[in-house]
C-alpha cells in the first residue's frame, strides 16, 4: 500500500492548529511549571549557569533525600522557541521518584545553528552530571527529543566520563531526521543545510556503544511525528542499539508530556526503567 507523498511540509509539522484549544499552550505549561517552581522553593537551585552564553543556564529540582541519579529533560520549540522556564512541573514525575531533574535552556536560532544547540546541550549534561553523582537518564521532546537522542550517537558531544554514566534515553515526539525539515518556511531561521542535516540528524548517526533508547510519540498526533519516532527505533535496532517504540493513545504533541509530572504515568516508568 502506498503512503501518499507529502505536498505541504508546513502543515506536516504544524501541531497547535490540529489540536482543539491548541491556542491555550504554551501558557498552560508556563502556569504548571511556576506552581511546582513555587512547591519546590525549599529542594531546587535556579538559574545555574552552565556556559558563557545569556541562555546557557539551568533549573536543578532535587528530591527528598539523596539523589538515586540525575534526569535531564530538554524542552522543544523547533530550536527557535520557548524556554525552560515553560516545563518545570515535568520534573515532578521522576522527583517524586527519588531523582534530581536538571532542565536547561539553550542559545536558540538563529543566534546559533542547531549543531551550535547540541554543543550547549552536551555541555549543560555534563555541568549538571558533576553536581548529580549516580546514573543519567536524558529526556527531551519534540527538538529536544533530537538532541536528547543526539547525546547518545555515536558523535555525542558529551564527555566518555559522562556517556558511560547514561543508562536511558527517551525521546518524546523526537525528530530524528532534519532533510524534512529543511523543506519548512522554519529554515528560513534554523538554517539547515544538506551537511549539517547529515551530521545532525540521529537516524543518520551510528548510536553510541550501548545506546537505550524509547521513543514514544502520541497516537494522536501528526503522522510525520510518528514517522520520525518509529524510524530512529527502527534504524538504531539495526544498529545493535536497545530501542523501543511507544504510540500513547489519545495523546497529541502537547498532552504527550502530562505523564512526566506523575511519578505513576508509564512514561515516567519507563524513563526511570534501567
Amino acid at each position: 500500500m502506498l503512503t501518499r507523498r507529502v505536498t505541504d511540509w508546513d502543515d506536516a509539522y504544524a501541531n497547535g492548529i490540529h489540536i482543539a484549544g491548541g491556542e491555550r499552550w504554551p501558557q498552560l505549561w508556563a502556569d504548571a511549571a511556576t506552581a511546582f517552581r513555587e512547591r519546590m522553593a525549599g529542594r531546587s537551585r535556579l538559574d545555574l549557569a552552565y556556559g558563557e552564553r545569556p541562555r546557557n543556564r539551568l533549573d536543578l529540582f532535587l528530591p527528598a533525600a539523596r539523589p538515586a541519579g540525575l534526569v535531564v529533560f530538554v524542552h522543544g520549540g523547533y530550536w527557535r522557541a520557548l524556554d525552560r522556564s515553560y516545563f518545570s512541573h515535568l520534573a515532578e514525575g521522576a522527583v517524586e521518584s527519588g531523582h534530581a531533574v536538571a532542565v536547561p535552556s539553550y542559545t536558540l536560532c538563529p543566534g546559533t545553528r542547531i549543531a551550535g544547540i547540541t554543543e550547549e546541550i552536551g555541555k549543560a549534561i555534563a555541568f549538571a552530571a558533576a553536581e548529580v553523582a549516580g546514573p543519567i537518564r536524558l529526556a527531551g521532546h519534540s527538538a529536544g527529543g533530537h538532541l536528547a537522542a543526539r547525546m547518545i550517537s555515536a558523535t555525542s558531544p558529551l564527555p566518555e566520563a559522562v556517556r558511560s554514566r547514561v543508562v536511558n534515553t527517551m525521546s518524546i515526539s523526537g525528530l530524528h531526521d532534519l532533510r524534512p525539515v529543511m523543506r519548512t518556511a522554519m529554515n528560513d531561521v534554523l538554517r539547515i543545510d544538506a551537511t549539517e542535516a547529515l551530521s545532525e540528524s540521529p537516524a543518520l548517526l551510528e548510536p553510541m556503544t550501548g545506546a537505550r533508547i524509547v521513543c514514544w510519540v502520541g497516537g494522536a498526533e501528526r503522522s510525520e511525528f510518528i514517522r520520525q519516532s518509529a524510524l530512529l527505533a527502527n534504524v538504531w535496532t539495526g544498529l545493535s542499539a536497545e530501542t523501543a517504540f511507544v504510540s500513547e493513545p489519545d495523546r497529541n504533541h502537547f498532552t504527550i508530556l502530562d505523564g512526566l509530572a506523575d511519578a505513576r504515568h508509564a512514561l515516567t516508568r519507563a524513563l526511570l526503567t534501567a
